[in-house]
Order: structure tokens, then C-alpha cells, then sequence
């Protein structure tokens, strides 16, 4: 798989990030590291907490990670979850759907580059 069949397989710009990031050895770079990034688990753990603050703070760092990365189908989810979360003193049953579709569109994201980096270790 290429880099650019992955941004294809998970809703992603790669038009887009090439323009910025200029190769794939730099996109993949960037895309591996986000395998260990722990803002998803923060996001999780903090709704569960109802910690609204905090949540947010998670769903903010996601929303730029995914924005630079030009990851726009998981992009789309965490954009609708963190507005709904700014500024917000109180949890409502309107933020569960929109976590589970960023769970939904999350796993298909870190899958696509799970597999990608799979397949680049094995060459």
C-alpha cells in the first residue's frame, strides 16, 4: 500500500498534506507517530470522568493532529466533538453519538496506518 492508497482507504487529503509535509518518507514519518499518541485514550478517560475541561483539551489537540495531517474524515468527527465540548460545564446525552462516531472513524484511521506501517517494515 502506498501512502497515497492509505489517505484514500481513510478519508484523507493526501493531495493536501504532500503540499505541505513534500514527501512520503515525511508524511509517514509524521502519520506513525500518532500511533502512540494518547490524546484518543484522554478523550475516552476524560468523558468518562465528565471532565469536560479536560476532554476538550483532548479533542482540541486531536482536532490539530488530524488538520495537519490533513486526516479529514476523522477530522470531521473531532471538529464536531470538540465545539460541542467548548466551553461546556455539563455532560449531555448529545456527546456520546459524536464519541462514537470519532471511535468509528478513529479506528478505521489507525487501522489504515497500522497497516501501512506494517507493510512499509515489511519491505
Amino acid at each position: 500500500m502506498t501512502i497515497q492508497e492509505c489517505y484514500a482507504a481513510i478519508g484523507g487529503d493526501y493531495n493536501d498534506v504532500a503540499s505541505r509535509l513534500r514527501t512520503d518518507e515525511r508524511i509517514a514519518k509524521f502519520l506513525f507517530r500518532i500511533l502512540d499518541d494518547g490524546n484518543m485514550k484522554m478523550l475516552c478517560d476524560c468523558l468518562e470522568e465528565r471532565n469536560l475541561a479536560e476532554a476538550f483539551r483532548a479533542a482540541h489537540t486531536l482536532k490539530g493532529i488530524c488538520m495537519n495531517l490533513s486526516l479529514t474524515k476523522l477530522n470531521t468527527s473531532v471538529v464536531a466533538i470538540t465545539e460541542v465540548l467548548r466551553g461546556r460545564e455539563e455532560y449531555g446525552d448529545d456527546i456520546a453519538p459524536l464519541l462514537e462516531q470519532v471511535k468509528k472513524d478513529y479506528e478505521l484511521t489507525m487501522s489504515g496506518i497500522a497497516a501501512l506501517k506494517a507493510e512499509t517494515a515489511a519491505e
